[in-house]
């Protein structure tokens, strides 16, 4: 199964299936393509690291969207690699109904919080300030509806009394470093 991961910012989700796959734990996944809508992402220097192509691809003048020409430089960009998984990993646009049924063969997404609590930006953030004892992670199923879509699987954190935001961050994230993997292994035996 060829994985095609699309991210914005730092990319130690990315990191964790690209460290995933060194090691032989993603199944007959492999990354093949690393795009990045920030030309100065730290994602696309995992690339060269895990020697994966990794590149920036203009997504248009909006900032959480693609305008019509990014939309079509990405469909085009992730056909020519001829993906059969599109893994968004902190890819901070809003997919198009377009984008998604030129990949009917699936896009998956990772959410900080146990969807369908806390959708949107700052999860982990939403999750503390209301006081949550537990929060966690999601894969999902991309579709129109942000965060919406079928849940594929998920993990539990446990928030304590001794807890601090910053520690349930680097808690949810340590979660994610480990279901992303997980589930795409899975995927890629079906």
């Amino acid at each position: 199964m060829r994985v095609v991961i699309l991210g914005s910012g730092r990319g130690s989700n990315a990191e964790a299936l690209l460290a995933a796959q060194q090691e032989g734990r993603l199944g007959d996944a492999r990354v093949v393509q690393i795009f990045s809508d920030r030309a100065a992402a730290p994602i696309l220097a995992l690339g060269p690291r895990f020697g994966v192509p990794a590149q920036f691809l203009d997504p248009g003048p909006f900032k959480t969207k693609f305008d019509d020409a990014g939309e079509e430089r990405y469909i085009e960009a992730v056909r020519k690699s001829a993906a059969d998984l599109v893994v968004l990993a902190g890819f901070m646009r809003i997919l198009k109904p377009s984008f998604m049924e030129a990949f009917p063969q699936g896009i998956i997404n990772l959410h900080p919080s146990l969807l369908p609590s806390f959708p949107g930006l700052d999860a982990i953030g939403q999750a503390w300030r209301r006081g949550v004892k537990i929060t966690g992670c999601t894969v999902h199923r991309v579709t129109s509806e942000v965060d919406g879509g079928p849940i594929i699987d998920q993990a539990v954190v446990q928030v304590t009394s001794e807890d601090t935001l910053a520690t349930v961050e680097a808690k949810v994230h340590a979660a994610e470093h480990l279901l992303l993997p997980a589930v795409v292994a899975r995927l890629s035996k079906q």
